[in-house]
């Protein structure tokens, strides 16, 4: 058995109660590592083409990484993945907290869930063995409640990850659970996870399911290294996290706002973390496993009726201070948290809910979408919250509407240009006519519109540890303009985007800031393998070529490769000289696509050489 690895692989079908695991190997573990490049693998062998999303044949897969579960800072994080309702192509999201690393502990190195029960049920993972156990009880329930449940069955130590109401409802931008405060967010796999009549999955770690090490040591001397530098390398995410964003980008006229038509709102300063601490609002932070950042958000508010909050749903980052705030036009700080409390309540994706809603604003106030009475303007904190029960419970038309998501909805009131996304899945916090290399990263990604799995273009305009990081993989880039968009500036985002997929694999957290060096110490001392840069690159290269197959073989059509053209006007307010030039964006995706071997589908050269020959006919 490979180091680092159970070597095993659990498959539940619930239409048939059938349970089985596979092994695959030292070679397979090291051409994949985990996370993305494992459930982009697992899904474009499980999941037949034109599979229904919320249908049996589609496959739900919970992926860690080979560092998930180590005792090094970020690697509480494990993949989910799906057939994307939202998109109909692949998806996948990642959550943080401790499930991930109780999963791998509890003796799996992934779950892939497929069929669909006939009733509730939910799946606990104890001794490297999968049982299913009835959930009609706990559908319905608060996850609160939920979680409590779980652990009186199996134990206080269990962790839990678990839809909402959201997710039981089929909301397309429902997302997955994780130890109540932590979110796989993006793609709609709440509502896969919902179709399949599955609550949640729980797992127990036992001492002897741990998984075995090449060099503990060196991963113990890695985890203190991250603890005893933390203040050094990662000030401002130790002390604020991301809440501390929102001032600076809304200063430099491109904090999205009013749906991405303006980069400036008056008043916005009020949802910065500074402004929540002053209000006594953010109580405190928290942290994921092992993990000595502790970056996340802690909030309570109280005596106020309305907009009281209890803390154990965690608290707003910098995605949803901008997508319920900012870009709703809501600056109310109470109504904010109270929105971004009440979508992790119900398992709600904060940034699908705050784009979809901010659709929804601009709809109403253009004369186009019935709120049934709601008030639901730009500004109205009170109808930002009313509209999100009536999603989450798909409550009447508009509920009905607002649960399919920015595109669906715009679509069916004859107004696709008032949603912004990209193949289905909504636009982050980050406007692309600032960062215009990301904007290209939005439109190639194979899960739509995603900041995480992208280059900043701010981060590599001047000098400094982006670069140096970047430099690593042998090609020495200049600093570069953020708004520059030359065929240089596509070869950093081709490199990013294969590091991201590395990184994605292992599964480790974006906010802990390892070095590439370290990555490789890492493996190392969980495998023995002393990967290479090109290996590393080769890893999340798979991650491209394996998604982009799917996405392909699903009917998505280069033509997705798009922004909204939106992005193609100046901000009405905010940073006018801001601007995503559409002739030279799309010859940043074409040069892109050319880098990565996309110009006639997926070229099968670029699968052999990275040992995908098995997919050669994926698209037959």
């Amino acid at each position: 058995m490979p180091k680092g690895y159970h070597d095993r692989v659990a498959f539940v079908d619930l239409s048939t109660g059938r349970i089985w695991y596979e092994s695959y190997g030292e070679g397979f573990w090291r051409r994949y590592l985990g996370g993305r490049a494992l459930a982009a693998y697992l899904l474009l062998k499980h999941v037949p083409k034109g599979a229904d999303p919320m249908g049996p044949e589609n496959a739900l897969v919970f992926a860690p990484g080979v560092l998930t579960g180590t005792p090094i800072s970020g690697s509480g994080r494990n993949t989910v993945a799906a057939k994307s309702p939202l998109t109909g192509g692949y998806g996948d999201a990642e959550g943080g907290g401790f499930f991930g690393a109780e999963l791998k502990n509890a003796g799996l190195d992934a779950l892939v869930v497929l069929g669909q029960a006939e009733s509730p049920v939910y799946l606990h993972v104890e001794g490297g063995e999968v049982a299913i156990h009835p959930a009609s009880h706990l559908w319905g329930k608060d996850p609160l409640e939920v979680e409590a449940l779980i652990k009186e069955a199996h134990g206080g130590n269990t962790r839990i990850a678990q839809i909402g109401l959201a997710g039981e409802n089929g909301v397309l931008t429902a997302n997955v659970i994780h130890d109540l405060a932590h979110f796989a967010g993006r793609g709609g796999l709440g509502a896969v996870m919902g179709a399949k009549r599955l609550k949640a999955v729980s797992a127990r770690a036992r001492k002897e399911t741990l998984p075995p090490y090449h060099d503990p040591a060196l991963l113990k001397e890695l985890a203190r290294r991250m603890a005893k530098e933390r203040m050094e390398r990662a000030a401002g995410l130790v002390t604020m996290g991301t809440v501390g964003t929102v001032k600076p980008f809304n200063l430099r006229g491109v904090l999205p706002s009013h749906n991405f038509l303006d980069g400036f709102l008056e008043g916005a300063e009020a949802l910065d973390g500074t402004s929540l601490d002053a209000l006594g609002i953010r109580i405190g932070r928290d942290t994921c496993y092992a993990c000595a950042i502790r970056c996340k958000q802690v909030v309570r508010i109280e005596g106020t009726g309305k907009y009281d909050v209890r803390p154990e749903y965690g608290g707003p980052e910098y995605e949803g201070l901008g997508a319920l705030g900012s870009t709703c036009g809501v600056t109310d700080p109470y109504a904010v948290t109270k929105a971004n409390t009440l979508c992790n309540q119900y398992g709600l994706d904060v940034i699908g809910v705050g784009v979809t809603l901010a659709c929804a604003m601009e709809a109403v106030e253009k004369g186009y979408l019935d709120d049934e009475g709601l008030g639901l303007r730009f500004g109205n904190g009170d109808a930002l919250i009313a509209a999100i029960e009536k999603l989450a419970r798909k409550e009447g038309r508009l509920g009905a509407l607002l649960a399919l998501g920015a595109r669906r909805l715009a679509e069916a009131i004859g107004h696709p240009e008032l949603a912004m996304h990209v193949k289905g899945q909504e636009v982050p916090m980050h406007d692309p006519r600032y960062k215009r290399a990301l904007g290209v990263g939005y439109a190639v990604s194979p899960t739509g519109a995603d900041h995480n799995h992208n280059l900043h273009d701010t981060a590599f305009a001047k000098e400094g540890k982006a670069l140096k990081e970047l430099r690593f993989y042998g090609e020495d880039f200049p600093p570069l303009p953020i708004e520059d968009l030359s065929e240089t500036k596509i070869r950093m985002l081709w490199t990013k985007t294969r590091e991201r997929g590395f990184v994605n694999s292992l599964v480790l957290c974006d906010f802990v800031p390892w070095t590439p060096e370290e990555w490789q110490e890492a493996v190392y001392a969980a495998t023995g393998w002393r990967l290479t840069p090109e290996e590393m690159l080769a890893v999340g290269e798979r991650t491209l070529q394996l998604t982009r197959l799917f996405n392909l073989r699903e009917g998505l059509s280069p033509e997705e490769d798009r922004l909204p053209e939106r992005f193609f006007q100046p901000f009405r307010r905010g940073h006018l000289e801001a601007r995503l030039d559409p002739v030279a964006f799309r010859e940043g995706v074409l040069a892109y696509r050319r880098l990565a071997g996309w110009e006639g589908g997926v070229d099968p050269g670029r699968l052999a050489a990275l040992g995908l020959e098995e997919f050669q006919n994926a698209l037959a």
